[in-house]
């Protein structure tokens, strides 16, 4: 599973600058960050959305759609898969609580 996720990463850095009147990918790097972040938050809540009122194959469609999303923003600030997966292997080893508290702590 975590192979896919890195191959998708590597179509997007390879898509994203590409023309964007053929690529889906770089039209979205063309039109920049924020842009990204907005599209990213829309399907957050058309995932939400599904997973109340819609059917399995709805919410796989939408969960799909958040994920490239995410995986966008990741390349714009040049964060790899690896990493977010390095942090959740790290958050297995603790409470959800234990995590929650400590990241308040080091926000103060």
């Amino acid at each position: 599973m975590f192979k896919n996720l890195e191959q998708l990463t590597k179509k997007i850095k390879k898509q994203k600058n590409k023309n964007p009147n053929i690529s889906y990918t770089a039209s979205l790097f063309k039109k920049g960050k924020n842009f990204c972040i907005k599209k990213f938050m829309e399907e957050a809540r058309e995932l939400a959305a599904s997973s109340k009122y819609f059917n399995k194959k709805n919410i796989v469609h939408e969960a799909s759609d958040l994920l490239y999303h995410f995986l966008v923003l990741l390349e714009f600030k040049k964060i790899s898969i690896a990493l977010i997966m390095k942090e959740l292997k790290r958050r297995q080893k603790i409470s959800g609580i234990q995590e929650k508290k400590s990241r308040k702590k080091n926000v103060r």
